[in-house]
């Protein structure tokens, strides 16, 4: 089964995608292309899909780079396959055919390209990451290595949208405390939930940042099952694991 890939033009000159569940080895809950090693899925079968993953960007299994995921404000800069893999949600390269990939089931993958100063940068965005600084972290990580932050283009790819973003209070208070302008990522929903917006938010780190582009393809994980793995919509389902997509980038 052909392997489905989202790619944007924003990133031209670069091997990238976005990968959806389309082409995978995976069965059950996890039907389709879950490349996430911490899921219960079977360890071999992970192993196949990012096989497939790597064969697809034209690289060996072994320089696909994905980091320990913990929901960080934390960049590393990469000249090779980290060993330990270290705890981070964003990455940068300035290496050629080394591929830099972050697993996400509702949160931001984002992928960054400067074509022209040869430095690429990937980074997992949850609300956490956002709202403490990962975007922002991972431009800093670029810039390290030569990027300039005018020539660096920036996408977002398949991420829970806000119509499916239900949120408390609380989580409302968080981004107010950071800035009161933020309230415009939210839209009230019923009774004391608010709707969160959290592709909105993502361009408008990426723009403050300073970037010379930024955009989002516009695809919802919640709304689309067929097509994406969502950790929400698998909560709401009462399902025991969920599916991890894998975007990729390399020079």
């Amino acid at each position: 089964m052909t392997l489905d890939i989202i790619t944007s033009d924003a990133l031209q000159g670069t091997r990238h995608g976005f990968f959806a569940r389309g082409g995978g080895a995976s069965s059950g809950v996890f039907a389709g292309l879950n490349c996430g090693q911490g899921s219960s899925d079977q360890s071999e079968i992970v192993a196949i899909n990012r096989a497939r993953v790597a064969q697809a960007v034209d690289v060996p299994p072994d320089r696909l780079v994905t980091v320990h995921q913990v929901h960080s404000a934390r960049a590393v800069a990469l000249k090779d396959t980290p060993d330990p893999r270290p705890q981070a949600d964003g990455m940068a390269t300035a290496t050629p055919g080394l591929a830099l990939g972050v697993l996400t089931a509702d949160c931001q993958p984002v992928l960054f390209a400067d074509t022209e100063n040869g430095v690429i940068g990937a980074a997992h965005a949850g609300w956490r990451g956002a709202l403490d600084g990962v975007l922002e972290a991972t431009i800093d990580a670029m810039e390290g290595l030569g990027a300039a932050r005018a020539t660096i283009r920036a996408v977002i790819g398949p991420t829970i949208s806000q119509r499916a973003y239900e949120v408390g209070p609380e989580f409302l208070d968080d981004f107010m405390a950071d800035d009161p302008q933020n309230h415009r990522f939210f839209a009230n929903g019923a009774g004391d939930r608010f709707l969160f917006d959290l592709p909105a938010y993502g361009l408008h780190r990426l723009r403050r940042a300073g970037v010379g582009h930024a955009e989002w393809t516009r695809h919802c994980t919640y709304s689309e099952p067929a097509r994406f793995y969502s950790y929400r919509r698998a909560t709401h389902a009462g399902e025991a694991d969920y599916g991890r997509l894998i975007s990729v980038i390399r020079l």
